[in-house]
């Protein structure tokens, strides 16, 4: 009896050997295709479920930053649609152009904003950028001293200001939201004085105040801050100039 016990457990011994050395000693071969499937299956989840988190973290991200709007590809600013069909015409007629190459346009505007302010306190130079960057869409550039003056304690290459040059449709819509919205809330505004052409159809004008504009928000001003805008037109003569900027809307003073 003890003999034919000893050998049960010697055979259940010599099984599990050889299934455990079966699956160690077992050939690696290519997996069967339902083996390949599951395989990818699971890691698709895994990916999924690891993509989870980053992709709902992103999208709440996005619906807190607000709706993306998609501009049409033949977009055009409604200033821009303005000059092309009825300023031409009128400036074409009251010049007698034979040429519409010759009728005047506008060819970029610059914001500039000085801040003599910066010399004592240049953390006002941060909150000049961020609200150049809000009033025109594009990052503003930093202007610096170009010598040192000993009187104004200014030395070289010391930030002063900010500068933002506009250019083709952020050029339409900045002077769109300037002429519509921005100057009817000037305080006490009684028109846009017609001095400030440099005699070969450039016109600059000066603002006191960036809270005029919508996109600056009140609550969050540190200091008023004046502003110049001029705007560079391919008009030869000044005259030419004020009548371009006058049938685009600019309320001068008479």
């Amino acid at each position: 009896m003890a003999d034919d016990k000893k050998d049960k457990a010697s055979a259940k011994d010599g099984k599990d050997k050889e299934k455990k050395g079966g699956a160690k000693d077992a050939p690696k071969g290519p997996p069967s295709p339902a083996t390949a499937a599951a395989g990818k299956g699971d890691k698709k989840g895994g990916d999924k479920g690891k993509k989870g988190k980053g992709s709902d973290r992103h999208d709440s991200a996005a619906a807190a930053s607000g709706p993306s709007i998609e501009l049409p590809a033949d977009y055009k600013p409604r200033l821009r649609v303005h000059y092309e069909a009825k300023v031409i015409p009128a400036l074409t007629k009251r010049f007698s152009y034979k040429n519409p190459m010759m009728v005047p346009r506008l060819q970029k505007v610059v914001v500039n904003m000085g801040l003599g302010a910066a010399v004592q306190n240049p953390k006002i130079i941060d909150s000049a950028v961020e609200d150049l960057r809000s009033i025109t869409a594009q990052k503003p550039i930093v202007t610096r001293a170009r010598k040192s003056i000993a009187t104004f304690k200014l030395r070289e290459n010391l930030p002063i200001g900010a500068m933002v040059t506009l250019r083709a449709e952020r050029m339409w819509e900045f002077v769109d939201r300037l002429i519509a919205l921005s100057l009817p809330r000037v305080r006490d505004f009684k028109g846009v004085s017609p001095k400030g052409f440099d005699g070969k159809g450039n016109f600059t004008m000066g603002l006191r105040e960036q809270i005029i504009f919508p996109e600056i928000d009140y609550d969050k001003v540190d200091a008023i801050k004046g502003m110049n805008v001029s705007f560079v037109t391919t008009a030869r003569t000044d005259e030419e100039g004020r009548a371009l900027l006058a049938e685009l809307g600019m309320p001068f003073r008479h």
